[in-house]
């Protein structure tokens, strides 16, 4: 008897706490919505950071089961489009005989989505500054590599920003 009473209390303990009513608000599950993701228009002179950004955009969209990317805008129920104002990177700490030891790569940019149908504009940022630090070495290989990793911080975080804010819009729409 007690064995029945404790996979009831069990059982009992399950169901209600698999309808708390939590939802992951990083998950879109509405109806379907395509986003057409223009490829950013990249003033500085840092190569490929338009198409790094383009790829990391799609991953964090295909998280979702209903939103999908296009590369087309016909069809598309959405658009989205950026710009990578510039990037900069300023010394930030200094060791001995005045040499940077610590370098903090800034990347400004700005984006907006909009719903193509109404063309209402659905997030607007202007003007968005993200930092990331990294350590120099006397190895410019090095360098070089703890830069490219800090920029790819940067532009998934970015990415995830922009995933976030989108599937908070969606169901509103």
């Amino acid at each position: 008897m007690k064995t029945v009473l404790r996979i009831a209390s069990l059982f009992l303990v399950l169901l209600l706490i698999s309808n708390c009513g939590y939802r992951n608000p990083n998950v879109y599950s509405g109806p379907h919505k395509s986003i057409y993701v223009i490829e950013w228009k990249n003033r500085t002179s840092e190569l490929k950071l338009d198409s790094q950004i383009y790829r990391s955009l799609t991953k964090w969209f295909q998280k979702s089961g209903s939103i999908s990317t296009v590369r087309q805008k016909a069809g598309a129920d959405l658009i989205l489009a950026g710009e990578i104002v510039s990037i900069e990177l300023p010394s930030l700490s200094y060791g001995t005989d005045n040499v940077a030891t610590e370098v903090k790569v800034r990347l400004r940019v700005r984006y907006i989505l909009k719903e193509i149908s109404t063309k209402k504009i659905l997030l607007e940022v202007s003007d968005e500054t993200w930092t990331e630090e990294y350590l120099v070495s006397s190895t410019s290989s090095v360098n070089t590599d703890n830069e490219e990793t800090a920029l790819e911080t940067i532009i998934d975080d970015i990415s995830k920003k922009i995933y976030q804010r989108t599937v908070a819009i969606l169901p509103t729409l």
